[in-house]
């Protein structure tokens, strides 16, 4: 599959897993493909969202956890966040995502998701080649979890970005 990839697409994947690390994640998850994404300059405008707002969306969020389901249940995981850090210390949190092997960051289940299904958006698209659009395309096909999360903090949704990019598609042609 990744011999589709542009150029563009593979210096994603490949700012996603340095997103990831910089953020002390253990896994390349949805929501870093997004900054990679955005990093590119491949964000449609029209959504409004900036590199720094999304970045600290993406800190803000759980990651690997989704906030709303375990609020579901009662646990408020901002609450958890400043008790954690009050009694460990800040940053306490810092090496979300499990254990890892020292330089290495896996792709978790929700990035391989969207880049599997990046393939599928651009044959369906009738496209030769994976550009970063259709990397967005995958990510909004499996909307939830922390991608959704960062995305209704940035004050938009999955279906908001992808007519956006399917609009930008549009215009561009």
């Amino acid at each position: 599959m990744f011999e589709r990839f542009t150029h563009a697409a593979r210096a994603v994947v490949a700012q996603a897993h340095e997103e990831a690390a910089a953020l002390g994640h253990g896994r390349v998850d949805s929501e870093h493909l997004l900054l990679a994404v955005a990093a590119a300059g491949a964000l449609p405008a029209s959504l409004g969202i900036d590199q720094a707002g999304l970045r600290a969306a993406v800190e803000a969020a759980p990651a690997g956890l989704d906030a709303q389901a375990l609020a579901t249940i009662g646990i408020d995981m901002d609450k958890v966040r400043r008790s954690v850090e009050q009694s460990f210390g800040p940053d306490a949190l810092a090496a979300r995502g499990g254990a890892r092997r020292k330089g290495h960051v896996s792709f978790g289940p929700g990035a391989k998701r969207a880049l599997e299904q990046s393939l599928r958006e651009a044959v369906a698209l009738r496209d030769r080649s994976i550009g970063p659009e259709h990397i967005l395309l995958g990510l909004t096909s499996d909307p939830g979890g922390g991608l959704e999360h960062v995305l209704a903090i940035c004050g938009t949704s999955s279906a908001a970005l992808r007519a956006a990019v399917l609009a930008s598609r549009r215009a561009a042609a």
